[in-house]
């Protein structure tokens, strides 16, 4: 059979031969053979054994190329989300390239193929054709993929119509329960969904509702709630989408609470909690609060046995015409990686508990410079998904813990520890089940002094292994202490000798860029070497800093 982690599958071909035995034509397909049930109200099963769905969405895109992605790229993106335990994919919001299908089959990832209605309303008499037209053929193109058990029919259609009457919910559930029909007629084998549209929801065979805890509203620790209220209420309830947005090498020593409040720092007087509405608004978009959205849904979805799985929204960062007022412009940053594909701690998160492979991380490695008062004791987490594990302060050692999946955060791996001044080495360590040595090694460099109000960007370089250059910026307050509060968007612009790399949607790709604890850079490439390389950083506070690079 084929399942999740023996990807079994079987080469069929068929000939066309004629009277004299002549082979005329040959094609051949992959296919694997396995059955799957999602119980009434309860979990869902593959081969009769019981599965928690462990998904993420996928956006068909990367940095540099928009969708135009080679095979190699679409291979490498699958392979990715595999190494962090995943078995499960929704791809959003529309059919993705074969190579995709390819991967999910062989990998052994289970698929959410997604027909692209997403928002807009019903339309008119040619765009009902079209939209049955498609969705036959998306049926027809991957009917032999294992990996595909669901056809999604669409996702917040009745949102923004782009047709006049186009949200009239009557038009819209009497067409969603044609193509319904439509689905199951072409594969009675399959299921069928939506997301976010509630009129639907007894239409299709699986529905997700919109549950965003402590990012859009309310707070992420209750999502236990909201989960066990939908379970009760949806016959197939799967949750498609949770999360929220991380600007790469952003941090904070006290992140928003899982209650959805702001905590004071160590060098403030005691304050009144302030109650945060929308995180999505007013957050510090710091990858310590995200790390703990996820560390607490995860937490609650692997210690449920009646629940179907959840699917984090989105893997890897990805380009949206709405968001131009994002930390990097124009970029949904509710990946797991960035555009390019490089990790943000969330990663290491899921890895904790969905992964085989022994490791342990450090929370973080884009956190190198920190600060706060002098015998100020600080967490440290580590996530793993080792039985055990030890961590060192300074060659000292801090104990060993155990691992226990229903403690937070960090499944219990968490040290509350005193950084001395200057460097700080942590070293993490653990032993596998066969004897081997699995370690992970950080250094702070930790100050006692805050820094003041940023008075001006210094800017340096190094040069990248491909040849190009990374400027960087610091932001920098009138003693030269780094600004790690300061989060302000500052501009790039090469004068002469080059070119940014910009438009890509990175940290690093990106001429606009708010910064990260004081701290923005951008790659750039030499067009001459005729004459120097000249930067400028620029924001409405600081005008005009330069680098010249002979």
């Amino acid at each position: 059979m084929w399942d999740t982690e023996n990807p079994n599958l079987y080469t069929i071909e068929v000939s066309l031969v004629d009277e004299n035995n002549t082979e005329n034509d040959k094609i051949s397909d992959r296919v694997g053979f396995r059955w799957f049930e999602f119980k009434k109200h309860g979990a869902f099963f593959l081969n009769g054994k019981r599965l928690l769905l462990r998904g993420t969405h996928r956006h068909e895109e990367h940095a540099g190329v928009g969708a135009a992605m080679s095979n190699e790229q679409h291979r490498a993106d699958m392979e990715l989300i595999k190494e962090m335990g995943t078995n499960f994919v929704r791809l959003a919001h529309y059919p993705q390239d074969p190579e995709i299908y390819k991967a999910c089959d062989e990998l052994g990832m289970l698929v959410w193929d997604e027909l692209p209605w997403c928002r807009g309303g019903v339309g008119t008499a040619n765009w009902k054709p079209n939209t049955k037209n498609m969705l036959t053929e998306i049926i027809n193109q991957n009917y032999n993929r294992p990996s595909v058990i669901i056809w999604s029919l669409g996702n917040e259609m009745y949102w923004l119509p782009d047709f006049e009457d186009g949200g009239n919910k009557e038009k819209i559930t009497e067409f969603l329960s044609e193509i319904n029909d439509l689905a199951h007629k072409l594969d009675p084998t399959r299921k069928t969904a939506i997301r976010k549209y509630y009129e639907g929801a007894e239409i299709v065979d699986v529905f997700s509702p919109s549950i965003w805890s402590g990012w859009y509203s309310g707070s992420y620790k209750n999502y236990e709630k909201a989960i066990d209220l939908y379970k009760k209420e949806y016959k197939s309830f799967l949750h498609a989408e949770y999360g929220g947005s991380s600007h790469l090498g952003r941090h904070s020593e006290n992140p928003i609470t899982g209650e959805g409040e702001i905590q004071a720092d160590g060098w403030e007087e005691a304050i009144t909690q302030n109650d945060v509405a929308n995180i999505a608004q007013i957050g510090d978009w710091s990858e310590n609060y995200i790390v703990d959205l996820f560390d607490w849904h995860l937490r609650i979805s692997e210690n449920d046995s009646t629940f179907v799985g959840n699917v984090q929204w989105a893997f890897k960062d990805f380009g949206t015409p709405l968001r131009p007022e994002n930390a990097i412009p124009y970029m949904n940053q509710k990946g797991l990686v960035d555009r390019a594909g490089n990790k943000k701690d969330a990663f290491y998160v899921f890895k904790s508990y969905w992964s085989k492979e022994p490791f342990t991380y450090i929370e973080s490695h884009t956190w190198t410079e920190r600060e706060g008062p002098k015998g100020l004791a600080r967490d440290v987490s580590v996530y793993s998904n080792c039985k055990e594990v030890e961590l060192s302060l300074n060659g000292q050692n801090l104990g060993s813990k155990k691992r226990d999946l229903k403690a937070f955060p960090a499944s219990g791996l968490n040290w509350n520890l005193q950084f001395k001044e200057g460097e700080n080495v942590l070293v993490s360590t653990s032993k596998t089940s066969d004897g081997k040595t699995v370690s992970d090694q950080l250094i702070i460099n930790y100050r006692f002094t805050k820094n003041s109000k940023a008075e001006g960007l210094k800017l340096s370089y190094k040069i990248l292994e491909n040849g190009n250059y990374l400027v960087t910026a610091i932001a920098q307050d009138s003693n030269g202490l780094r600004c790690l509060d300061y989060q302000n968007r500052v501009y790039f612009q090469c004068l002469s000798g080059g070119e940014t790399m910009k438009n890509l949607g990175t940290p690093t790709g990106s001429e606009s860029i708010e910064m990260a604890n004081g701290k923005a850079s951008i790659e750039v490439k030499r067009n001459t070497k005729n004459r120097p390389l000249e930067m400028m950083v620029l924001n409405q506070s600081f005008k005009g800093t330069y680098l010249t690079i002979q």
